[in-house]
Protein backbone atom coordinates (compact mmCIF):
# COMPACT_ATOMS: atom_id res chain seq x y z
CA UNK A 1 0.00 0.00 0.00
CA UNK A 2 1.38 3.54 -0.78
CA UNK A 3 2.45 6.13 1.74
CA UNK A 4 0.05 8.22 1.55
CA UNK A 5 -2.74 5.23 2.25
CA UNK A 6 -0.90 4.18 4.77
CA UNK A 7 -0.45 7.81 6.43
CA UNK A 8 -4.32 8.40 5.72
CA UNK A 9 -5.05 5.06 7.81
CA UNK A 10 -2.51 6.40 10.62
CA UNK A 11 -4.72 9.95 9.88
CA UNK A 12 -8.29 7.85 10.63
CA UNK A 13 -10.89 8.22 7.60
CA UNK A 14 -13.15 8.36 9.87
CA UNK A 15 -12.36 11.32 11.18
CA UNK A 16 -11.85 12.79 7.86
CA UNK A 17 -15.17 11.67 7.21
CA UNK A 18 -17.04 12.99 10.70
CA UNK A 19 -15.64 16.27 9.97
CA UNK A 20 -16.72 16.54 6.54
CA UNK A 21 -19.73 15.63 7.55
CA UNK A 22 -20.09 18.40 10.07
CA UNK A 23 -19.36 21.00 7.30
CA UNK A 24 -22.45 19.65 5.09
CA UNK A 25 -24.54 20.07 8.02
CA UNK A 26 -23.15 23.42 8.97
CA UNK A 27 -24.16 24.43 5.18
CA UNK A 28 -27.16 22.71 4.79
CA UNK A 29 -28.83 24.58 7.94
CA UNK A 30 -27.17 27.78 6.16
CA UNK A 31 -28.77 27.08 2.50
CA UNK A 32 -31.64 26.21 4.10
CA UNK A 33 -32.39 29.38 6.00
CA UNK A 34 -30.94 31.20 2.84
CA UNK A 35 -33.63 29.64 0.73
CA UNK A 36 -36.69 31.31 2.79
CA UNK A 37 -36.37 34.22 0.22
CA UNK A 38 -36.27 32.68 -3.09
CA UNK A 39 -39.54 34.08 -4.52
CA UNK A 40 -38.66 35.36 -7.97
CA UNK A 41 -36.69 34.27 -10.24
CA UNK A 42 -33.84 37.12 -9.39
CA UNK A 43 -33.79 35.87 -6.07
CA UNK A 44 -33.13 32.22 -7.30
CA UNK A 45 -30.75 33.18 -10.42
CA UNK A 46 -29.15 35.66 -8.39
CA UNK A 47 -29.49 36.04 -5.02
CA UNK A 48 -32.08 39.04 -5.20
CA UNK A 49 -28.57 40.74 -6.20
CA UNK A 50 -28.64 41.56 -2.30
CA UNK A 51 -24.97 40.91 -1.93
CA UNK A 52 -22.17 43.04 -0.79
CA UNK A 53 -19.07 43.99 -2.47
CA UNK A 54 -17.02 41.82 -0.01
CA UNK A 55 -19.61 39.02 0.44
CA UNK A 56 -19.09 38.77 -3.44
CA UNK A 57 -15.73 38.68 -3.45
CA UNK A 58 -15.28 35.86 -0.81
CA UNK A 59 -17.68 34.12 -3.08
CA UNK A 60 -16.05 34.61 -5.93
CA UNK A 61 -12.90 33.07 -4.26
CA UNK A 62 -14.83 30.41 -2.84
CA UNK A 63 -15.97 29.49 -6.73
CA UNK A 64 -12.78 30.18 -8.54
CA UNK A 65 -10.42 28.40 -5.86
CA UNK A 66 -11.08 25.05 -6.76
CA UNK A 67 -9.73 21.63 -5.73
CA UNK A 68 -7.02 21.76 -8.65
CA UNK A 69 -5.87 25.08 -7.21
CA UNK A 70 -5.33 23.73 -3.42
CA UNK A 71 -4.13 20.43 -4.02
CA UNK A 72 -2.91 20.72 -7.93
CA UNK A 73 -0.95 23.53 -7.54
CA UNK A 74 0.61 22.77 -3.87
CA UNK A 75 1.79 19.53 -5.83
CA UNK A 76 2.82 21.06 -8.80
CA UNK A 77 5.16 23.31 -7.06
CA UNK A 78 6.29 20.75 -4.55
CA UNK A 79 7.64 18.33 -7.76
CA UNK A 80 8.15 21.02 -9.98
CA UNK A 81 9.00 24.24 -8.13
CA UNK A 82 9.22 27.20 -10.28
CA UNK A 83 6.96 26.03 -13.14
CA UNK A 84 4.42 24.75 -10.89
CA UNK A 85 4.01 28.46 -9.15
CA UNK A 86 3.53 29.41 -12.68
CA UNK A 87 -0.06 28.16 -12.80
CA UNK A 88 -0.72 30.55 -10.04
CA UNK A 89 0.65 33.22 -11.66
CA UNK A 90 -1.57 32.78 -14.44
CA UNK A 91 -4.49 32.14 -12.18
CA UNK A 92 -4.15 35.71 -10.89
CA UNK A 93 -3.43 37.84 -13.59
CA UNK A 94 -6.36 36.59 -15.45
CA UNK A 95 -8.47 38.55 -12.78
CA UNK A 96 -6.71 41.85 -14.23
CA UNK A 97 -8.57 41.14 -17.03
CA UNK A 98 -11.75 40.47 -15.44
CA UNK A 99 -11.55 43.84 -13.69
CA UNK A 100 -10.67 46.27 -16.32
CA UNK A 101 -12.53 44.86 -19.08
CA UNK A 102 -15.64 43.19 -17.98
CA UNK A 103 -16.67 43.30 -14.20
CA UNK A 104 -18.48 46.10 -14.09
CA UNK A 105 -19.86 46.63 -17.41
CA UNK A 106 -21.10 42.70 -17.78
CA UNK A 107 -23.10 44.19 -14.49
CA UNK A 108 -24.46 47.09 -16.11
CA UNK A 109 -26.03 45.47 -19.08
CA UNK A 110 -26.99 41.78 -18.02
CA UNK A 111 -29.79 40.49 -16.14
CA UNK A 112 -28.92 36.33 -15.10
CA UNK A 113 -26.54 35.12 -17.41
CA UNK A 114 -23.85 36.10 -19.90
CA UNK A 115 -26.05 36.04 -22.88
CA UNK A 116 -27.94 38.64 -21.42
CA UNK A 117 -25.07 40.89 -22.14
CA UNK A 118 -25.10 40.06 -26.05
CA UNK A 119 -28.16 40.01 -26.99
CA UNK A 120 -28.81 43.20 -26.02
CA UNK A 121 -27.61 44.68 -29.29
CA UNK A 122 -27.89 41.32 -31.06
CA UNK A 123 -30.34 39.12 -32.48
CA UNK A 124 -31.67 37.13 -29.79
CA UNK A 125 -32.45 33.67 -30.96
CA UNK A 126 -29.25 32.72 -32.88
CA UNK A 127 -26.70 33.93 -30.16
CA UNK A 128 -28.66 33.24 -27.19
CA UNK A 129 -28.48 29.79 -28.45
CA UNK A 130 -24.82 30.07 -29.11
CA UNK A 131 -24.04 31.21 -25.84
CA UNK A 132 -25.67 28.76 -24.05
CA UNK A 133 -24.20 26.11 -25.63
CA UNK A 134 -20.71 27.43 -25.11
CA UNK A 135 -21.65 28.00 -21.10
CA UNK A 136 -23.00 24.42 -21.22
CA UNK A 137 -19.52 23.38 -22.59
CA UNK A 138 -17.50 25.11 -19.93
CA UNK A 139 -19.47 24.11 -17.24
CA UNK A 140 -19.23 20.53 -18.00
CA UNK A 141 -15.80 19.85 -18.58
CA UNK A 142 -15.03 22.03 -15.30
CA UNK A 143 -17.68 19.96 -13.54
CA UNK A 144 -15.98 16.33 -14.75
CA UNK A 145 -12.75 17.47 -13.96
CA UNK A 146 -14.23 18.26 -10.05
CA UNK A 147 -16.24 15.13 -10.28
CA UNK A 148 -13.11 12.86 -11.17
CA UNK A 149 -11.59 15.07 -8.73
CA UNK A 150 -13.73 14.08 -5.92
CA UNK A 151 -13.41 10.60 -6.97
CA UNK A 152 -9.16 10.65 -6.74
CA UNK A 153 -9.31 12.37 -3.47
CA UNK A 154 -11.15 10.00 -1.48
CA UNK A 155 -8.69 7.38 -2.74
CA UNK A 156 -6.00 9.63 -1.58
CA UNK A 157 -7.40 10.54 1.92
CA UNK A 158 -10.26 7.76 3.03
CA UNK A 159 -8.32 4.61 1.70
CA UNK A 160 -11.07 3.66 -0.38
CA UNK A 161 -9.29 1.94 -3.49
CA UNK A 162 -11.79 0.30 -4.76
CA UNK A 163 -13.62 1.65 -8.07
CA UNK A 164 -16.79 1.12 -6.40
CA UNK A 165 -15.89 2.67 -3.51
CA UNK A 166 -14.89 5.64 -5.28
CA UNK A 167 -17.76 5.88 -7.69
CA UNK A 168 -19.89 5.63 -4.81
CA UNK A 169 -18.40 8.52 -3.65
CA UNK A 170 -18.49 10.73 -6.46
CA UNK A 171 -22.28 10.01 -6.52
CA UNK A 172 -22.45 11.41 -3.24
CA UNK A 173 -21.45 14.36 -4.07
CA UNK A 174 -23.07 14.90 -6.52
CA UNK A 175 -26.47 14.36 -4.91
CA UNK A 176 -25.53 16.87 -2.55
CA UNK A 177 -24.66 19.46 -5.36
CA UNK A 178 -28.40 18.91 -6.47
CA UNK A 179 -29.56 19.52 -3.54
CA UNK A 180 -27.70 22.47 -2.75
CA UNK A 181 -28.91 23.94 -6.04
CA UNK A 182 -32.48 22.81 -5.56
CA UNK A 183 -32.86 23.82 -1.93
CA UNK A 184 -30.76 27.46 -2.21
CA UNK A 185 -30.81 28.31 -5.36
CA UNK A 186 -28.21 31.26 -5.96
CA UNK A 187 -28.38 32.49 -2.37
CA UNK A 188 -27.72 29.02 -0.96
CA UNK A 189 -24.75 28.66 -3.60
CA UNK A 190 -22.93 31.63 -2.54
CA UNK A 191 -23.37 31.34 1.07
CA UNK A 192 -21.75 27.79 0.60
CA UNK A 193 -19.01 29.17 -1.11
CA UNK A 194 -18.15 32.32 0.82
CA UNK A 195 -18.01 29.26 4.52
CA UNK A 196 -15.81 27.34 1.87
CA UNK A 197 -13.52 30.16 1.24
CA UNK A 198 -13.12 31.23 5.23
CA UNK A 199 -11.80 27.59 5.57
CA UNK A 200 -9.90 26.82 2.87
CA UNK A 201 -7.62 30.31 2.97
CA UNK A 202 -8.02 30.05 6.81
CA UNK A 203 -6.36 25.94 6.49
CA UNK A 204 -3.90 27.06 4.13
CA UNK A 205 -2.63 30.52 6.46
CA UNK A 206 -2.63 28.07 9.49
CA UNK A 207 -0.30 25.27 7.07
CA UNK A 208 1.75 28.13 5.75
CA UNK A 209 2.83 29.41 9.26
CA UNK A 210 3.20 25.82 10.33
CA UNK A 211 5.79 25.29 7.48
CA UNK A 212 7.56 28.87 7.92
CA UNK A 213 7.63 27.70 11.79
CA UNK A 214 9.51 24.60 11.22
CA UNK A 215 12.64 26.55 9.37
CA UNK A 216 12.63 29.65 11.75
CA UNK A 217 10.56 31.76 9.53
CA UNK A 218 13.28 31.81 7.25
CA UNK A 219 12.10 31.46 3.40
CA UNK A 220 15.33 31.21 2.37
CA UNK A 221 16.51 27.86 4.11
CA UNK A 222 12.91 26.40 3.42
CA UNK A 223 13.69 27.14 -0.33
CA UNK A 224 17.58 25.33 0.30
CA UNK A 225 15.80 21.84 1.93
CA UNK A 226 13.44 21.67 -0.80
CA UNK A 227 16.16 21.80 -3.44
CA UNK A 228 18.62 19.44 -1.16
CA UNK A 229 15.19 16.98 -1.19
CA UNK A 230 15.04 16.90 -4.58
CA UNK A 231 18.55 16.83 -5.53
CA UNK A 232 18.14 13.57 -2.96
CA UNK A 233 15.62 12.01 -4.84
CA UNK A 234 15.88 8.10 -5.68
CA UNK A 235 14.56 9.02 -9.46
CA UNK A 236 17.12 10.32 -11.62
CA UNK A 237 14.70 12.77 -13.55
CA UNK A 238 13.73 14.35 -10.39
CA UNK A 239 17.25 14.89 -8.89
CA UNK A 240 18.04 16.68 -12.00
CA UNK A 241 15.68 19.02 -11.47
CA UNK A 242 16.20 22.78 -10.54
CA UNK A 243 13.03 23.54 -8.73
CA UNK A 244 14.66 26.94 -7.96
CA UNK A 245 14.79 28.30 -12.03
CA UNK A 246 12.11 27.75 -14.73
CA UNK A 247 12.46 25.00 -16.74
CA UNK A 248 11.86 21.87 -15.00
CA UNK A 249 8.60 21.21 -16.20
CA UNK A 250 8.30 23.83 -19.66
CA UNK A 251 11.83 24.18 -20.31
CA UNK A 252 14.21 21.63 -22.84
CA UNK A 253 12.27 21.82 -26.32
CA UNK A 254 11.15 24.84 -28.11
CA UNK A 255 7.62 23.22 -28.42
CA UNK A 256 7.59 22.91 -24.67
CA UNK A 257 7.76 26.27 -23.93
CA UNK A 258 5.24 27.01 -26.61
CA UNK A 259 2.76 24.71 -24.75
CA UNK A 260 3.86 27.21 -21.53
CA UNK A 261 2.71 29.91 -23.49
CA UNK A 262 -0.83 28.53 -25.12
CA UNK A 263 -1.18 27.44 -21.15
CA UNK A 264 -0.33 30.58 -19.55
CA UNK A 265 -3.12 32.21 -22.52
CA UNK A 266 -5.88 30.46 -21.89
CA UNK A 267 -5.28 31.06 -18.33
CA UNK A 268 -5.17 34.43 -18.09
CA UNK A 269 -8.14 35.11 -20.87
CA UNK A 270 -10.15 31.69 -19.74
CA UNK A 271 -10.87 33.42 -16.37
CA UNK A 272 -12.62 36.28 -17.77
CA UNK A 273 -14.97 33.88 -20.05
CA UNK A 274 -16.07 31.73 -17.44
CA UNK A 275 -19.81 31.54 -17.21
CA UNK A 276 -20.19 30.71 -13.77
CA UNK A 277 -17.04 33.60 -12.47
CA UNK A 278 -19.29 36.19 -15.33
CA UNK A 279 -22.61 35.03 -13.09
CA UNK A 280 -20.96 36.07 -9.98
CA UNK A 281 -21.13 40.02 -10.47
CA UNK A 282 -24.93 39.29 -11.13
CA UNK A 283 -25.32 39.13 -7.30
CA UNK A 284 -24.68 42.73 -5.96
CA UNK A 285 -26.61 45.26 -6.03
CA UNK A 286 -24.33 48.13 -8.65
CA UNK A 287 -21.55 47.62 -10.72
CA UNK A 288 -19.62 49.86 -8.22
CA UNK A 289 -20.03 46.51 -5.98
CA UNK A 290 -19.28 44.73 -8.63
CA UNK A 291 -15.94 46.10 -9.18
CA UNK A 292 -15.28 46.25 -5.12
CA UNK A 293 -16.26 41.98 -5.28
CA UNK A 294 -13.18 41.37 -7.63
CA UNK A 295 -11.07 43.62 -5.90
CA UNK A 296 -12.08 41.02 -2.76
CA UNK A 297 -11.30 38.24 -4.89
CA UNK A 298 -8.04 39.31 -5.85
CA UNK A 299 -6.67 40.23 -2.68
CA UNK A 300 -8.15 36.81 -1.29
CA UNK A 301 -6.98 34.79 -4.70
CA UNK A 302 -3.47 36.61 -4.27
CA UNK A 303 -2.86 35.96 -1.13
CA UNK A 304 -3.82 32.10 -1.30
CA UNK A 305 -1.34 31.80 -4.37
CA UNK A 306 1.18 32.83 -2.26
CA UNK A 307 0.35 30.25 0.49
CA UNK A 308 0.93 27.68 -2.14
CA UNK A 309 4.25 28.80 -2.66
CA UNK A 310 5.30 27.87 0.92
CA UNK A 311 3.36 24.99 0.97
CA UNK A 312 4.33 23.39 -2.22
CA UNK A 313 7.99 23.98 -1.70
CA UNK A 314 7.44 23.19 2.39
CA UNK A 315 5.80 19.60 1.24
CA UNK A 316 9.10 19.12 -1.07
CA UNK A 317 11.50 19.67 1.98
CA UNK A 318 9.36 17.90 4.51
CA UNK A 319 7.94 15.06 2.84
CA UNK A 320 10.09 15.02 -0.16
CA UNK A 321 9.22 14.12 -3.95
CA UNK A 322 9.20 10.21 -4.22
CA UNK A 323 6.99 9.90 -1.20
CA UNK A 324 4.27 12.54 -2.70
CA UNK A 325 5.19 11.05 -6.06
CA UNK A 326 4.65 7.23 -4.96
CA UNK A 327 1.75 8.20 -3.26
CA UNK A 328 -2.38 7.65 -4.32
CA UNK A 329 -2.56 10.61 -5.94
CA UNK A 330 0.61 11.42 -6.93
CA UNK A 331 1.24 14.87 -7.40
CA UNK A 332 -1.96 16.33 -5.81
CA UNK A 333 -1.00 14.13 -2.47
CA UNK A 334 1.34 16.58 -1.33
CA UNK A 335 -0.76 19.12 0.64
CA UNK A 336 -2.79 16.17 2.41
CA UNK A 337 0.66 14.46 3.37
CA UNK A 338 2.09 18.03 4.41
CA UNK A 339 -1.12 18.36 6.84
CA UNK A 340 -0.44 14.99 8.10
CA UNK A 341 3.22 15.98 8.97
CA UNK A 342 2.55 19.39 10.22
CA UNK A 343 -0.74 18.58 12.83
CA UNK A 344 -1.20 14.60 12.77
CA UNK A 345 -5.15 13.31 12.25
CA UNK A 346 -6.75 16.60 13.03
CA UNK A 347 -5.06 18.36 10.94
CA UNK A 348 -5.28 16.13 7.96
CA UNK A 349 -8.99 15.66 8.71
CA UNK A 350 -9.61 19.58 8.27
CA UNK A 351 -7.67 19.07 5.17
CA UNK A 352 -10.16 16.45 3.88
CA UNK A 353 -12.51 18.21 4.85
CA UNK A 354 -11.65 21.45 3.45
CA UNK A 355 -10.65 20.02 -0.11
CA UNK A 356 -14.18 18.17 -0.28
CA UNK A 357 -15.94 21.65 0.58
CA UNK A 358 -14.04 22.86 -1.89
CA UNK A 359 -15.20 20.47 -4.52
CA UNK A 360 -19.12 20.61 -3.37
CA UNK A 361 -19.03 24.05 -3.71
CA UNK A 362 -17.62 24.99 -7.17
CA UNK A 363 -19.68 22.07 -8.65
CA UNK A 364 -22.76 23.68 -7.02
CA UNK A 365 -21.40 26.98 -8.61
CA UNK A 366 -21.26 25.35 -11.64
CA UNK A 367 -24.46 23.66 -11.09
CA UNK A 368 -26.65 26.02 -10.77
CA UNK A 369 -24.77 28.29 -13.96
CA UNK A 370 -25.59 26.29 -16.31
CA UNK A 371 -29.28 25.22 -15.23
CA UNK A 372 -29.90 28.51 -15.14
CA UNK A 373 -28.18 29.49 -18.59
CA UNK A 374 -30.44 26.67 -20.31
CA UNK A 375 -33.80 28.00 -18.25
CA UNK A 376 -33.28 31.70 -19.09
CA UNK A 377 -31.82 31.86 -22.20
CA UNK A 378 -32.71 28.37 -24.24
CA UNK A 379 -36.24 27.84 -23.02
CA UNK A 380 -37.47 31.29 -21.32
CA UNK A 381 -36.00 33.54 -24.19
CA UNK A 382 -35.54 31.24 -27.73
CA UNK A 383 -38.75 28.18 -27.34
CA UNK A 384 -41.17 30.70 -25.41
CA UNK A 385 -39.91 33.91 -27.12
CA UNK A 386 -39.90 35.70 -23.70
CA UNK A 387 -43.47 34.90 -22.92
CA UNK A 388 -43.14 32.90 -19.60
CA UNK A 389 -43.31 33.78 -16.15
CA UNK A 390 -40.60 33.10 -13.44
CA UNK A 391 -41.78 30.46 -11.50
CA UNK A 392 -41.78 28.82 -14.54
CA UNK A 393 -37.89 29.49 -15.54
CA UNK A 394 -37.52 28.26 -12.24
CA UNK A 395 -39.44 25.32 -12.43
CA UNK A 396 -37.29 24.56 -15.96
CA UNK A 397 -34.05 25.68 -13.94
CA UNK A 398 -34.39 23.02 -11.31
CA UNK A 399 -35.24 20.24 -13.39
CA UNK A 400 -32.24 21.04 -15.53
CA UNK A 401 -30.18 21.07 -12.47
CA UNK A 402 -30.90 17.52 -11.72
CA UNK A 403 -29.91 16.50 -15.37
CA UNK A 404 -27.09 18.02 -15.05
CA UNK A 405 -26.61 16.64 -11.97
CA UNK A 406 -27.04 12.95 -13.02
CA UNK A 407 -24.93 13.44 -16.08
CA UNK A 408 -21.74 14.96 -14.35
CA UNK A 409 -22.16 11.56 -11.85
CA UNK A 410 -22.07 9.42 -14.74
CA UNK A 411 -19.27 11.16 -16.56
CA UNK A 412 -17.23 11.46 -13.50
CA UNK A 413 -17.96 8.14 -12.51
CA UNK A 414 -16.66 7.28 -16.06
CA UNK A 415 -13.47 9.92 -16.09
CA UNK A 416 -12.10 8.48 -12.92
CA UNK A 417 -8.89 7.52 -12.21
CA UNK A 418 -8.17 9.54 -16.04
CA UNK A 419 -5.58 12.46 -16.43
CA UNK A 420 -8.04 15.22 -15.82
CA UNK A 421 -5.35 18.85 -15.66
CA UNK A 422 -6.49 18.64 -18.95
CA UNK A 423 -10.01 18.81 -18.96
CA UNK A 424 -9.70 22.35 -16.18
CA UNK A 425 -7.39 23.34 -19.16
CA UNK A 426 -9.65 22.84 -21.48
CA UNK A 427 -12.68 24.89 -19.71
CA UNK A 428 -10.22 27.76 -19.44
CA UNK A 429 -9.32 27.72 -23.09
CA UNK A 430 -13.14 27.33 -24.74
CA UNK A 431 -13.75 29.80 -22.41
CA UNK A 432 -11.05 32.02 -23.67
CA UNK A 433 -11.95 31.25 -27.30
CA UNK A 434 -15.85 30.97 -27.19
CA UNK A 435 -16.57 33.58 -25.24
CA UNK A 436 -14.42 36.33 -24.13
CA UNK A 437 -14.08 37.79 -28.18
CA UNK A 438 -17.41 38.11 -28.16
CA UNK A 439 -18.17 39.93 -24.73
CA UNK A 440 -15.23 42.18 -25.60
CA UNK A 441 -16.21 43.13 -29.20
CA UNK A 442 -19.82 43.78 -27.74
CA UNK A 443 -18.98 45.91 -24.97
CA UNK A 444 -16.15 48.01 -27.22
CA UNK A 445 -16.91 47.55 -30.86
CA UNK A 446 -19.71 49.46 -31.94
CA UNK A 447 -19.64 47.49 -35.82
CA UNK A 448 -19.86 44.05 -34.03
CA UNK A 449 -22.64 42.20 -35.25
CA UNK A 450 -24.68 38.96 -34.84
CA UNK A 451 -22.56 37.20 -37.79
CA UNK A 452 -19.11 37.84 -36.21
CA UNK A 453 -20.70 36.79 -32.77
CA UNK A 454 -21.74 33.48 -34.09
CA UNK A 455 -18.33 33.12 -36.27
CA UNK A 456 -16.43 33.92 -33.19
CA UNK A 457 -18.25 31.90 -30.68
CA UNK A 458 -19.11 28.83 -32.61
CA UNK A 459 -15.30 28.75 -34.36
CA UNK A 460 -13.75 29.21 -30.77
CA UNK A 461 -15.57 26.53 -29.35
CA UNK A 462 -15.07 23.95 -32.27
CA UNK A 463 -11.76 24.61 -32.69
CA UNK A 464 -10.55 24.38 -29.09
CA UNK A 465 -12.52 20.80 -28.81
CA UNK A 466 -11.13 19.63 -32.27
CA UNK A 467 -7.63 20.67 -31.54
CA UNK A 468 -7.64 18.99 -27.85
CA UNK A 469 -9.02 15.87 -29.21
CA UNK A 470 -6.15 15.26 -31.58
CA UNK A 471 -3.47 16.55 -29.07
CA UNK A 472 -1.02 14.85 -26.75
CA UNK A 473 -3.45 15.31 -24.06
CA UNK A 474 -5.63 12.85 -25.26
CA UNK A 475 -3.39 9.92 -27.02
CA UNK A 476 -0.07 9.41 -27.92
CA UNK A 477 2.12 9.82 -24.81
CA UNK A 478 2.08 7.79 -21.58
CA UNK A 479 0.54 10.85 -19.66
CA UNK A 480 -2.34 10.80 -21.94
CA UNK A 481 -6.27 10.43 -21.13
CA UNK A 482 -6.13 7.30 -23.43
CA UNK A 483 -3.27 4.95 -23.79
CA UNK A 484 -2.02 2.58 -26.35
CA UNK A 485 -3.12 4.67 -29.12
CA UNK A 486 -1.97 7.76 -30.72
CA UNK A 487 -3.92 9.70 -33.21
CA UNK A 488 -2.68 12.82 -32.17
CA UNK A 489 -1.37 15.58 -35.13
CA UNK A 490 -1.68 18.89 -32.99
CA UNK A 491 1.62 18.82 -31.05
CA UNK A 492 0.55 21.31 -28.10
CA UNK A 493 -1.27 19.85 -24.70
CA UNK A 494 -3.61 23.11 -24.87
CA UNK A 495 -4.77 24.80 -28.08
CA UNK A 496 -5.33 28.17 -26.51
CA UNK A 497 -2.41 29.93 -28.89
CA UNK A 498 -4.18 28.72 -31.63
CA UNK A 499 -7.98 28.65 -31.15
CA UNK A 500 -8.01 32.21 -29.03
CA UNK A 501 -6.27 34.34 -31.93
CA UNK A 502 -8.84 32.23 -34.22
CA UNK A 503 -11.79 32.91 -32.34
CA UNK A 504 -11.03 36.90 -32.42
CA UNK A 505 -10.22 36.61 -35.99
CA UNK A 506 -13.16 35.05 -36.80
CA UNK A 507 -15.47 37.82 -34.80
CA UNK A 508 -14.08 40.49 -37.22
CA UNK A 509 -14.59 38.75 -40.38
CA UNK A 510 -17.42 37.58 -39.38
CA UNK A 511 -18.47 40.98 -39.10
CA UNK A 512 -17.01 42.50 -41.97
CA UNK A 513 -19.31 39.95 -43.83
CA UNK A 514 -22.44 40.40 -42.24
CA UNK A 515 -22.74 43.84 -42.69
CA UNK A 516 -24.14 46.89 -41.24
CA UNK A 517 -27.34 46.09 -39.64
CA UNK A 518 -26.95 46.27 -36.13
CA UNK A 519 -25.98 49.34 -35.13
CA UNK A 520 -29.03 50.98 -33.55
CA UNK A 521 -28.49 49.55 -30.41
CA UNK A 522 -24.76 49.67 -29.82
CA UNK A 523 -24.94 53.32 -28.23
CA UNK A 524 -27.54 52.55 -25.74
CA UNK A 525 -25.61 49.56 -24.69
CA UNK A 526 -22.32 51.51 -24.50
CA UNK A 527 -24.10 53.83 -22.52
CA UNK A 528 -25.56 51.70 -19.83
CA UNK A 529 -22.02 49.62 -19.77
CA UNK A 530 -20.46 53.00 -19.06
CA UNK A 531 -23.19 54.95 -16.37
CA UNK A 532 -25.55 51.73 -15.53
CA UNK A 533 -28.36 54.06 -16.60
CA UNK A 534 -31.45 51.56 -16.87
CA UNK A 535 -29.30 48.18 -14.78
CA UNK A 536 -30.99 45.50 -13.14
CA UNK A 537 -31.98 47.02 -9.75
CA UNK A 538 -31.33 45.05 -6.50
CA UNK A 539 -34.53 43.31 -4.71
CA UNK A 540 -35.33 44.30 -0.92
CA UNK A 541 -37.19 41.90 1.03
Amino acid sequence: MSTLAAGSTVGNPLANIAIFGLFVVVTMVVVIRASRNNATAADYFTGGRGFSGPQNGVAIAGDYLSAASFLGIAGAIAVYGYDGFLYSIGFLVAWLVALLLVAEMLRNTGKFTMADVLSFRLKEGPVRTAAALTTLTVSLFYLLAQMAGAGGLVALLLDISSRTGQSLVIAVVGILMIVYVLVGGMKGTTWVQIIKAVLLIAGAALMTVLVLAKFGFNFSEMLGAAQLAVTGSASEAVAARDVLAPGAQYGGSEMSKLNFLSLGLALVLGTAGLPHVLMRFYTVPTAKEARRSVVWAIALIGAFYLFTLVLGYGAAAIVGPDRILAAAGGQNSAAPLLAFELGGVILLGVISAVAFATILAVVAGLTITASASFAHDIYASVLKKGKVDELKQVRVSRITAVVIGVLAIGLGILANGQNIAFLVALAFAVAAAANLPTILYSLFWRRFNTTGALWSMYGGLISTIVLIVFSPAVSGTPTSMITGTDFHWFPLSNPGIVSIPLAFALGIIGTFVGGRDEQVKAAEMEVRALTGVGAEKAISH
